[in-house]
């Protein structure tokens, strides 16, 4: 079984847990540092030799043009995050649909390749959202890995299914969510600060249970989790340092272990074989 490797292209100063104390107006002033990381995270792929889909903010893109098109010359798929980490459950359908324009034209103009996969910032598409996979689909993509099947203080959609699903019945647009370990029937995370905080077994034992019933596992991480050396945030709550800067040293000998145990692929790879599965 061939499993979907994925980067959520995102900076230091972009994630959700420090959006309360840093503002957005304040991020071109800051260090950036996601085009090193990045291209570290592309140089652990090379040296893999595996491919996977970086899904892209459209604010990285449209001040690293350079470093898109490094993304499509190594053959790895490009798709998009939004614009700049707005959780969906924030906007609107014309908002969000708004972004997503945005964000594609800004890639694609990068990239040179077409866009048609889709990740929420913090898996943000949840049944605050009924409208969401609606106009994804009116925009023609043809996938979106934007549900996480969890409880989680930030985010998460327990009642979705776990695996590739339409959620439109009259579209053929294809939800993929990441994949959960489930322990007892509890829904257990397994990818990003999930696989750099716990034990790697628990990834492994996920990716095992879902290929035990017929399905790949969709695995990802972000470019500033193996950058021990970034700036740390004075002010940010107790709990989101520790979830952000705890372990960040251990994180590329994690993933080459990980990316050695398994077969991984691009996205669009793994999508073409669920939608086949789902006909």
């Amino acid at each position: 079984m061939r499993h979907a490797l994925s980067v959520d292209v995102e900076d230091w100063f972009q994630v959700g847990a420090f959006e309360k104390v840093i503002d957005r107006g304040d991020w071109d002033s800051l260090a950036s540092r996601v085009e090193r990381n990045t291209d570290a995270v592309l140089a652990l792929f090379a040296e893999s030799g595996v491919k996977a889909t970086f899904f892209t903010l459209g604010w990285v893109a449209k001040r690293h043009p350079a470093l898109i098109r490094r993304i499509v010359e190594q053959g790895h798929e490009l798709a998009s995050h939004g614009w700049d980490h707005q959780r969906v459950f924030t906007m609107d359908a014309a908002s969000f649909g708004a972004d997503l324009m945005r964000t594609r034209e800004t890639l694609e103009d990068a990239g040179g390749v077409a866009v048609t996969g889709y990740r929420a910032p913090s898996f943000s598409i949840d049944k605050r959202t009924p409208w969401a996979h609606r106009v994804l689909a009116e925009q023609g993509y043809g996938y979106s890995s934007s549900v996480a099947p969890v409880h989680h203080d930030h985010y998460g959609w327990p009642e979705a299914p776990r695996f590739a699903h339409r959620p439109l019945a009259d579209a053929d647009l294809i939800e993929v969510p990441v994949t959960v370990a489930d322990v007892a029937g509890r829904k257990l995370a397994t990818g990003g600060g999930f696989f750099r905080l716990l034990p790697a077994a628990l990834t492994n034992f996920a990716i095992r249970q879902v290929t035990g019933e017929g399905h790949a596992a969709v695995f990802y991480f972000h470019p500033w989790e193996i950058d021990p050396g970034q700036p740390r945030v004075a002010n940010a709550p107790a709990r989101s340092k520790l979830r952000h800067y705890s372990r960040l040293g251990a994180m590329a000998g994690k993933l080459r272990t990980l990316i050695g145990r398994h077969d991984w692929g691009r996205m669009d790879a793994v999508v073409a074989t669920e939608r086949a599965a789902l006909a």
